[in-house]
C-alpha cells in the first residue's frame, strides 16, 4: 500500500509540480482506505526518507530516494500510436550522412520527449584507418591526423617531451602509417608494440610512443555529441539561475558525456546526487545503440528530477532501437 501511495504521490507531483495532499492521493490512487491511513503511511514514507514536507501545512513532495524507488519499480508507459509511427517513419528511409542523422535524432528525441536530448556518436569503433599523417606545429608539438574508411577525420594534438626534427618525424610517420593502415586503432597500437625498439632511433621511438598513446584515447574523444532542445530549458526550470547553469552544462562536452554515459549496457536512469552535478538538480534517462561497424553510441534525455519517467524511458528506448537498426543495416 505504501508503494502505491508513493507512486501516486510521485506521479501527481510530476503532473502538477505542487506538494501533494493525502486527499489528492486518495483521488488518484483508487485505494479504498481512509485519509487518516494515507496520512499515517505518508508519515512512514517521510521517516524512510522517500518524501518530505516543504512547509508544515503543505503536502509532500518526493525526495531523491523517493524518485529512485519509483523508477526502480515502475514500468515504461505505452506510447500513443502517433508517437510510435513518427519514430518509425523517421528511421524507415535513412539516407543521411552520419553526423546529420545523429543531429536530427537529437532533435526528434527532444521534440517527442519535451526535454533537452543528447546523442553521443559511436566513436570510431571497428573502422579501419586509411591514412595517418603527422604535421609539425612546433619542435615539441605535432598534429596527428587520422582518416578512417568512412571518411571521418580525427585530429589530435601530441606533445613531446623533447624536440624532434622533421626528418625523425617523417620516419615516425612512415613507421606508424605501416602499423595502422588497414587496421583499427586497437590493432594498430598492438602492431606498434611488436616493433623491435632497437631498430629505431631514440627520437623516432619517443615520437612514435607519444602518438600511439594519444591515439589510444581517440576512440573516446572521437565520439561526437549532438544536443537538441535547449530552447525548452526555461519551461523546465523556472529559476533563471538554474537555466543558466543548464546552458553552461550543455556547452561542456566532457560533462554531458559523463552524465549521459553509463558503465552498464542498456537503459539507465540517473537521478540527482547520482550525477554529481552542482547548482541544478537533474535526472537523465539514457540507452545505448549499436551502430554496426561504427561501434556503440548512446542517446539520452536530460530534465529536472520532476520528469515523466515512465513515458521518457519508453521514448528513449524506442529511439535508440530505431537508430541502432538504421545504422546497422547493410
Amino acid at each position: 500500500r505504501r508503494a502505491l501511495i508513493l507512486q501516486a504521490l510521485v506521479e501527481e507531483y510530476i503532473r502538477t509540480g505542487q506538494p501533494v495532499s493525502s486527499r489528492s492521493i486518495l483521488e488518484t490512487s483508487g485505494l479504498q482506505v481512509s485519509s487518516a491511513t494515507v496520512r499515517n503511511d505518508l508519515a512512514k514514507l517521510e521517516s524512510y526518507g522517500f518524501v518530505e514536507q516543504p512547509h508544515t501545512s503543505a503536502g509532500r513532495v518526493p525526495t531523491h530516494q523517493g524518485y529512485r524507488y519509483y523508477v526502480d519499480h515502475c514500468s515504461p508507459a505505452r506510447l500513443r500510436s502517433a508517437t510510435r509511427v513518427r519514430i518509425e517513419s523517421f528511421f524507415t528511409d535513412v539516407h543521411r550522412e552520419l553526423s546529420k542523422l545523429l543531429q536530427e535524432t537529437s532533435g526528434l528525441l527532444s521534440d517527442i520527449s519535451h526535454y533537452p536530448a543528447v546523442v553521443v556518436g559511436p566513436g570510431l569503433g571497428d573502422e579501419r584507418v586509411v591514412a595517418l599523417h603527422l604535421v609539425p606545429l612546433s619542435p615539441t608539438v605535432l598534429l596527428a591526423v587520422t582518416i578512417v574508411e568512412s571518411g571521418r577525420v580525427t585530429r589530435d594534438i601530441v606533445r613531446l617531451a623533447r624536440d624532434v626534427s622533421e626528418s625523425d618525424l617523417a620516419r615516425a610517420e612512415t613507421l606508424l602509417s605501416r602499423a595502422y593502415r588497414g587496421s583499427t586503432l586497437a590493432e594498430g597500437e598492438a602492431a606498434v608494440a611488436k616493433i623491435p625498439l632497437g631498430d629505431l632511433s631514440e627520437p623516432v621511438r619517443r615520437a612514435a610512443k607519444a602518438v600511439t598513446q594519444t591515439l589510444a584515447g581517440t576512440e573516446v574523444r572521437s565520439a561526437d555529441i549532438y544536443v537538441g532542445g535547449t530552447s525548452q530549458l526555461a519551461e523546465l526550470w523556472e529559476d533563471l539561475a538554474q537555466v543558466h547553469s543548464m546552458l553552461g552544462l550543455l556547452e561542456r562536452d566532457a560533462v554531458v558525456r559523463e552524465i549521459v554515459d553509463d558503465p552498464g549496457a542498456g537503459t539507465a536512469v540517473r537521478i540527482g546526487a547520482e550525477l554529481n552535478v552542482d547548482d541544478v538538480e537533474l535526472a537523465v534517462v539514457s540507452s545505448d545503440y549499436e551502430a554496426g561497424e561504427h561501434g556503440i553510441g548512446r542517446v539520452g534525455v536530460i530534465g529536472p528530477m520532476r520528469m515523466d519517467y515512465r513515458r521518457t524511458i519508453k521514448i528513449v528506448e524506442e529511439v535508440s532501437e530505431g537508430l541502432g537498426e538504421s545504422l546497422g543495416r547493410p
